[in-house]
């Protein structure tokens, strides 16, 4: 389909001109002598760019340009002027208008502006699509929130997913460095090719080598045939590395050879094959520690931390619990077969203060439990863990039963735990908002037995 273009110009013979060049380029081009049969035309039909005159007879440019944005912000205006100026440029940009055109200017100019604006066009039509998408798998895919932090991730893995860049995912234990990981590749061109997964912390370090890259039949003992390692059976799709820290030293030079070459040889070998891989890595570690205690070369970190992607622990998006509660919640009650299921005032105050050192996979465990143990529909403190329902929900610390001293070390017993859980079991924060020293926390802990 061709593309439509409105030509608003009062000089005729510039406007003639125009409209011979662009028809015989092959677009579908209607004009209008001034601002106001041009937006009236506007507003009965549908146009993909909009190319105005600064200067016109009754609405100038400026104001074609605000009433274009208003009835169409997607349609594209081109603004042209024989009084180019740096002021007026910036005030039509700022307006916006997708670009500023002086005359005079020859046609080559006018058509490059023109395909500029379709390529950019079909990006951010491609970009919404993306995000459209990405918002359908990812919540399938349980990335769930609406914190701007996690609208940031979000955003992160769409510009990422249509590429073949590398990718470092970084986050604390149960964030869902995985789930980020499937929605890269469910997005991106390879998503039809295999997704690969290697959990790097649950793999021998005799073994790993061969696990990558394959073995020959011979190559050790044990070895009785030719076997492919991940590289090759990722081809064409997406290979990922979690806890890409543990790799072995001795194996992290092979590791960044093969991503500079695209060229692997089995174990045992010496062909070299070739392989079209993406690859993501995830790592729950701070890797630039880890080149200083030199466990991680910092050469392959370089190599794979082109787009960082990190995940904030729940704890920093505490706006997004109440949406992961009613997600888990569903997704359970369905499981179960819980048909009417609800949560009490109590438990779901016990779920939203919490700060979930596990992050989201210890809020979706607690959920299921909860939801197993509960009876007559109804979800109380007493069916979610220890840690979160707290000691206070299940013995108040003022009662005719204690004595004052037993009272008064139930309720330091309290207090601690719950400086704990929102310190996230940061040992020294929890001393500083409890007023006391990192020493006597430690013998508190000691003395409570509080693990």
């Amino acid at each position: 389909m061709k593309n439509r273009i409105l030509i608003i110009e009062d000089e005729p013979t510039m406007r003639l001109g125009m409209n011979h060049f662009l028809s015989s380029a092959g677009y579908n081009v209607k004009t209008c002598e001034d601002g106001a049969k041009g937006i009236s035309v506007f507003e009965k039909e549908s146009f993909d760019l909009v190319i105005t005159d600064l200067k016109l007879p009754g609405y100038d440019g400026l104001a074609v340009l605000k009433r274009i944005r208003t009835v169409s912000p997607d349609a594209g205006v081109i603004i042209m002027t024989a009084y180019a100026d740096v002021k007026t440029a910036v005030q039509a940009i700022r307006e916006g208008a997708f670009d500023y055109i002086a005359k005079p200017f020859s046609n080559e100019e006018l058509l490059i502006a023109i395909e500029r604006f379709l390529k950019f066009q079909k990006l951010e039509d491609e970009v919404t699509y993306l995000k459209e998408t990405l918002r359908e798998k990812v919540e399938f895919e349980e990335i769930i929130g609406v914190s701007s932090v996690i609208e940031d991730v979000f955003d992160r893995i769409t510009s990422v997913a249509g590429t073949d860049v590398p990718a470092l995912i970084a986050g604390e234990s149960g964030t869902g460095k995985e789930l980020v990981a499937n929605a890269i590749h469910r997005l991106s061109k390879r998503s039809t090719k295999p997704f690969v997964k290697i959990n790097c912390a649950a793999i021998p370090e005799t073994l790993f080598e061969s696990e990558l890259f394959g073995h020959e039949k011979g190559a050790f003992t044990g070895a009785a045939e030719m076997r492919k390692g991940k590289f090759e059976f990722s081809n064409g799709g997406t290979i990922f590395f979690d806890e890409i820290s543990d790799i072995p030293i001795s194996l992290q030079s092979k590791l960044l050879r093969v991503l500079e070459d695209n060229l692997i040889t089995r174990l045992g070998g010496n062909s070299l094959i070739h392989v079209d891989v993406r690859s993501i890595y995830a790592t729950s570690k701070n890797l630039k520690e880890c080149i200083e205690s030199g466990k991680f070369r910092e050469d392959l970190f370089y190599r794979i931390n082109v787009v960082p992607i990190t995940i904030p622990p729940l704890r920093e998006r505490k706006e997004d619990i109440p949406h992961l509660i009613d997600h888990f919640l569903k997704h359970f009650k369905e499981k179960f077969n819980k048909v009417e299921l609800n949560i009490s005032q109590p438990a779901y105050d016990a779920l939203l203060s919490y700060s979930y050192p596990g992050n989201v996979r210890e809020l979706k465990h607690a959920i299921e439990r909860a939801v197993v143990l509960s009876k007559d529909g109804l979800i109380d403190v007493k069916h979610l863990p220890d840690e979160i329902s707290g000691t206070d929900a299940k013995i108040p610390c003022i009662t005719e039963d204690l004595s004052l001293q037993e009272s008064v070390r139930c309720f330091e017993r309290q207090k601690i735990i719950k400086a704990l859980n929102e310190s996230g079991g940061r040992k020294i924060e929890a001393a500083k908002v409890l007023g006391i020293s990192r020493r006597v926390l430690w013998k508190k802990l000691k003395e409570y037995s509080i693990e």
